[in-house]
């Protein structure tokens, strides 16, 4: 099988595109010491001449490509000078993704990713199929790789359940609890250094050079607000999620259309996540993190939406059907890691404070930094609130924690999916007799830092939780080890 023809005029103007900018240096290069008709037609000529090199290869390219599922391997031709054979087994497809710009879908063509369990990067590339060979390629690969690890052929098609399908009320709420603001404090950074000197050049009669400066850093995070909200609107556009046979389907996107599958044997952890806003609505997300690669995280990771805004209800329930966890009761850390937080929350607001009176010591800049002391009426509130949303909770068959005020975070992790569990303890902490766990599994978090933490606990009941989630590691294990010898033994 071949590449859809319409990928040769995409792939030549794509590619001459990416060289343009050589192409044109080099047209402006060859037509310089020459008269203005003779540089015209030198330009035009280097042009086409780069063009026609990029459409030759292109057209190779396409006719010396091919691929071809057998019965248990997807292989793959490739090469214009240098020869590439590929064989693939289905079994090491950890996902087939789709995806596809605003005019590959004018086109009627997609791009096919194919991602396998531990590489380091996209094991291969169909540019471009027709969306209808996509579709079957990502449903035949599924059923193969399924049929193989049930070690029998099937052909019957499973019938797909949609679980999720996002509203255009529900998107919209989306684009408001989603405004990133992390670039904010960047931006503030910048304004503050640069701000006065561009306020004092374009505005010489303005004194109060203190009042203007809070304008502009509000109106900058309103406008950062309002971008990143509609980027998440774009990328969660027609989001819906379907259930099919051992794994999950997803489809989200309005200018770039994704597709992708989360094989339900790789899940790692189950993430229930609301900022503070969301949380004020009644809303919360859900993400799914599998072991495997993702694109722009590397080996070993992967972290997908299954919702990306619903009623927390609604969330919780989902969240309860990957992973059949009960009712939950949160252990909070103790009181004396609420004092812990309150020295640290103070020793930011001096900081601020000694910053505000620093500025009135550059000429011209005057004001009012005393009110700045204000933010000392919120350090207790502050320290309160993250002890409050802190938290652990020890089922039979899961550890589950809870981090978190502004952006909370709630960490279902099944125990047979712990990869190693381990306690530490800053020099701060050791004053106060407080501990963190630390739950590592193969999934996404464990890349990023990002572990499910039971955070700021007391330093015996964290040496405790550590021994127990261990010893019922082994208990997992052991059970999932028989399970299977049975299972062998019965076959």
């Amino acid at each position: 099988m071949r590449l859809d023809p319409l990928s040769i005029p995409y792939r030549i103007a794509e590619n001459t595109t990416q060289i343009a900018g050589a192409i044109v240096f080099g047209a402006i290069a060859g037509a310089s010491g020459g008269d203005f008709l003779g540089g015209i037609a030198i330009f035009a000529g280097i042009a086409l001449f780069g063009v026609a090199l990029v459409a030759g290869w292109n057209v190779a390219y396409h006719r010396r490509f091919s691929y071809e599922l057998t019965d248990d391997t997807f292989d793959i031709q490739s090469g214009v000078f240098s020869r590439r054979d590929r064989e693939i087994p289905y079994y090491r497809i950890q996902n087939v993704d789709v995806r596809q710009n605003v005019i590959q879908r004018l086109l009627g063509i997609a791009e096919v990713r194919l991602e396998t369990a531990g590489g380091g990067q996209t094991e291969a590339k169909l540019e471009y199929v027709s969306r209808k060979e996509a579709e079957r390629l990502q449903g035949e690969i599924g059923r193969r790789k399924r049929a193989e690890e049930r070690d029998q052929e099937t052909t019957d098609e499973q019938e797909s359940t949609t679980l999720f399908a996002i509203t255009p009320r529900e998107l919209g709420i989306l684009g408001i609890v989603s405004m990133d603001l992390r670039l904010v404090p960047l931006v503030l950074v910048a304004l503050s250094v640069f701000g006065p000197a561009a306020v004092a050049n374009v505005l010489p009669e303005v004194d109060q050079l203190f009042l203007i400066g809070p304008l502009v850093g509000l109106g900058t995070i309103v406008v950062l607000a309002l971008v990143s909200g509609a980027i998440s609107m774009l990328q969660y556009y027609d989001f819906q999620l379907h259930a099919l046979g051992e794994e999950y389907r997803y489809e989200r996107g309005l200018l770039q259309r994704y597709s992708g599958s989360i094989p339900v044997e790789k899940v790692q952890t189950v993430s229930i996540r609301e900022n503070v806003l969301a949380r004020w609505l009644g809303y919360a997300s859900l993400s799914i993190e599998t072991a495997g690669y993702s694109p722009g995280q590397g080996s070993g990771a992967r972290s997908q939406s299954a919702i990306p805004i619903a009623e927390r209800d609604r969330v919780t329930a989902l969240a309860r059907s990957i992973e059949p966890f009960g009712d939950v009761t949160f252990e909070r850390p103790p009181k004396r890691a609420r004092e812990r937080y309150a020295v640290r929350y103070l020793l930011v607001a001096l900081v601020v404070i000694a910053g505000a009176y620093a500025m009135t010591l550059v000429p011209d800049v005057s004001g009012p930094w005393y009110l700045t002391a204000l933010i000392l009426l919120i350090v207790p509130i502050a320290a309160h609130l993250k002890w409050r949303n802190r938290g652990y909770f020890l089922g039979e068959d899961y550890v589950i924690t809870r981090n978190g005020f502004w952006s909370r975070r709630i960490t279902i992790v099944p125990t047979y999916r712990v990869q190693t569990v381990f306690s530490s303890r800053t020099i701060f902490q050791r004053r106060r007799r407080l501990a963190s766990v630390v739950i590592d599994t193969a999934g996404s978090s464990s890349l990023m830092g990002d572990d499910a933490v039971a955070a700021d606990i007391d330093a015996d009941q964290a040496d405790w939780l550590r021994e127990i989630v261990a010893d019922r590691l082994q208990e997992a294990i052991g059970q999932r080890n028989s399970a299977g010898t049975e299972r062998s033994v019965t076959t």
